[in-house]
C-alpha cells in the first residue's frame, strides 16, 4: 500500500487536465445518453419487431442490466489489462454494439446487441470519473465536476429530445447509428491525450473472482426482472415474484460475503473497504437517491405528457430541455461558490431548490402548456446539479487515486440500482395513486350530485342530435368515465412528484454528517 502511495505521489501528468478531459466527457456523455435515447422510441420499435409495448421495455432493461453487471468488474479488469487499454476496449465494444442495435431485425438480436452495449459502456463511466479526479488539483476539481457533473446528468435529459427528433425525421435504427463517429473520434482522443500513471497498468498475478461475478450478476438480473414486471403481477402478491425476490437476496448476502471474504486475499471482485470511508458513504448513499428521483421523472414526464396530453414523441422530449438550461446554471454557480463557502451549503440548497421543483409539478393539471412545464423544469435541474455535483465531490474527494478506480466502479453500482429502483417505485406509485383517485371520484358520479347531472345531461343532448337517446346516453356515460380516468392518472403523478420533493428533503438531515475541514483533502 505505502509502495502505491509513494508511486502516486511520484507520478505527475504531463498533459493539461482540460485537454484530457475532451475525450473522457465525451465518452461520458455518449454512454449516458444511450441510457434514455431508446425510451421515447420504443412504439416504433415494438413495430418493428412485432412485440408488444411490455416487452420493448426489456430494450431499455437489458442494457441496464449489462452495464450494472459489468460496472463492479471494472477495477479488476483495469489490473488485468492495464485501465487505458481496458478504457479503450469499451469504448470499442460500445461502439460496435451500437451499429448492431442499429442493424438489428428481430427482438433476440436486439437484446444482444443492447447487451453488448452495455457490457462496452459499463466501463466508460467508474474509469472517467477515476481519471478526472486524479488529472486535476485540488483546487480546480469543483470547477472539472461541475463539467462531469453536467455531462452525466445533461445526457439522460437530452436523450429523449434527441431521440424523438431521430425517431420522427429519420428512423430509430439512427439514434445508435450516431454514435459511430463519436465512438471513433472518442478512441482516436483517449489514445493521443490519456496517459497511464504506473498504478493504472497492467498488474501481474490477478485472478477472477468468479463465484463473486457469478451472484452479482444473478441478483442484478433477479431484481431487474423484479422491479420491471412487479407492478403487472402485483408485487408479492404473486408467488413467482416472491421467489425471484428470494433468489436475489440471498445472491445480493452471497455476493457480500464472497466479497468480505476473498478481501483479506486480494482477489476480490470489489474492495468493499471503500465503505470505511465516512463521507463515502454519506455521498454515495445521497447520490443513489438523487439518481433514483433524476431518472425516474426523467422518464415519468414525458410518459404523461404523451399519455394524458397527446404529445408527440418529439415534443414530449422537448419538454426535457429546460431541465438542462437549469442544470447548465448550476454547474457555473457551482463552479464560482465551491471554492469559496465549500460543499454542504451548495448541497442543501441545492435539495431545497430540488424540493421546490417538485412541489411545483405537483400543481400541474391536464390544461397546461408545454410552457407551463419550462419552468418547474429549470427548478428540477437547478436543484438537481447543485446538489449531486458537490455529493460526488465530498464522496470521493478524501480518497487516494489508487483507490479512485475501485470507488467509482462501488459508486456507479450503487447509483445504476438506486436508478433502477426509483423508476419501479415511481412506476407502481403513479399506478396505485391513480387507482385509489379513481375510487374516490367513482363516488361522485351519483345522481344526487347535480354538477354530475349537468353534464351528463349536456353531454346527452349533444350526442342526441347524432344518434337515439339509449345510444346517447351511454356515449355521454362513457365520455365521463374516459374524463374520471383521466383525471385520476393525473393525480397519480401529481402525487409522485411531490413525494420527489419529500425525497430530496429526507436527504438534508444526512448532509449534517459529512465531516468538516476534509472536503478538499485527500487522506
Amino acid at each position: 500500500m505505502s509502495e502505491a502511495i509513494n508511486t502516486e505521489k511520484e507520478w505527475k501528468f504531463k498533459i493539461n487536465p482540460w485537454i484530457t478531459m475532451i475525450p473522457l466527457m465525451l465518452s461520458i456523455f455518449m454512454f449516458a445518453l444511450d441510457e434514455t435515447i431508446s425510451n421515447v422510441a420504443l412504439p416504433y420499435m415494438a413495430g418493428t419487431f412485432s412485440i408488444s409495448h411490455n416487452e420493448s421495455t426489456w430494450i431499455i432493461t437489458s442494457y441496464l442490466v449489462a452495464s450494472g453487471i459489468t460496472i463492479p468488474a471494472v477495477d479488476f479488469l483495469s489490473k488485468l489489462i492495464g485501465r487505458k487499454q481496458y478504457f479503450l476496449l469499451s469504448i470499442t465494444v460500445f461502439t460496435i454494439a451500437s451499429i448492431l442495435c442499429g442493424l438489428a431485425n428481430s427482438m433476440p438480436m436486439m437484446l444482444f446487441s443492447r447487451i453488448l452495449q452495455g457490457i462496452g459502456g459499463g466501463g466508460i463511466m467508474p474509469i472517467a470519473q477515476a481519471m478526472i479526479f486524479e488529472i486535476f488539483p485540488k483546487e480546480k476539481l469543483s470547477s472539472a465536476m461541475a463539467i462531469f457533473g453536467l455531462g452525466v446528468v445533461m445526457a439522460p435529459i437530452m436523450g429523449p429530445a434527441l431521440g424523438g427528433w431521430i425517431t420522427e425525421n429519420w428512423s430509430w435504427p439512427f439514434i445508435y447509428f450516431i454514435n459511430i463517429p463519436f465512438g471513433i473520434l472518442a478512441l482516436y482522443l483517449v489514445q493521443k491525450l490519456v496517459e497511464e500513471p504506473p498504478y493504472s497498468r497492467k498488474q501481474k498475478n490477478v485472478s477472477m473472482d468468479f463465484s463473486g461475478f457469478a451472484f452479482l450478476a444473478l441478483w442484478l438480473l433477479t431484481l431487474q426482472i423484479v422491479l420491471d414486471k412487479g407492478n403487472d403481477a402485483d408485487w408479492f402478491n404473486a408467488e413467482w415474484i416472491c421467489k425471484l425476490f428470494t433468489i436475489s437476496m440471498l445472491s445480493f448476502f452471497a455476493f457480500i460475503g464472497i466479497q468480505l471474504k476473498k478481501r483479506k486475499t486480494g482477489n476480490a471482485l470489489i474492495d468493499l473497504s471503500i465503505l470505511k470511508n465516512h463521507n463515502f458513504v454519506v455521498g454515495t448513499a445521497g447520490q443513489v437517491i438523487l439518481m433514483g428521483v433524476m431518472m425516474s421523472s426523467a422518464a415519468i414526464l414525458p410518459s404523461m405528457l404523451q399519455s394524458l396530453m397527446g404529445y408527440t414523441s418529439f415534443l414530449s422530449g422537448i419538454s426535457m430541455v429546460p431541465r438542462g438550461v437549469g442544470c447548465l446554471l448550476a454547474s457555473v454557480i457551482f463552479g464560482i461558490l465551491m471554492p469559496i463557502i465549500g460543499a454542504r451549503p451548495i448541497i442543501i440548497s441545492g435539495l431545497i431548490i430540488l424540493s421546490i421543483g417538485g412541489l411545483m409539478f405537483g400543481q400541474i393539471n391536464t390544461n397546461i402548456s408545454l410552457i407551463d412545464i419550462a419552468l418547474p423544469n429549470f427548478v428540477f435541474g437547478l436543484g438537481m446539479i447543485l446538489s449531486m455535483i458537490p455529493m460526488a465531490n465530498v464522496a470521493c474527494a478524501t480518497l487516494r487515486n489508487d483507490q479512485q478506480t475501485n470507488a467509482s466502479g462501488v459508486q456507479n453500482l450503487f447509483k445504476n440500482t438506486g436508478a433502477a429502483i426509483g423508476t419501479s417505485i415511481a412506476t407502481t406509485m403513479i399506478s396505485r395513486f391513480s387507482q385509489m383517485h379513481q375510487m374516490m371520484l367513482t363516488k361522485n358520479l351519483v345522481d344526487t350530485n347535480e354538477v354530475y347531472v349537468n353534464k351528463l345531461n349536456m353531454l346527452i343532448q349533444n350526442f342526441a342530435q347524432t344518434t337515439d337517446i339509449s345510444t346517447a346516453t351511454h356515449m355521454a356515460q362513457a365520455q365521463i368515465y374516459r374524463m374520471l380516468q383521466q383525471q385520476a392518472t393525473l393525480w397519480g403523478y401529481v402525487e409522485t412528484f411531490r413525494y420527489f420533493a419529500i425525497a430530496a428533503i429526507f436527504i438534508i438531515p444526512f448532509i449534517f454528517l459529512i465531516r468538516e475541514n476534509i472536503e478538499h483533502k485527500k487522506a
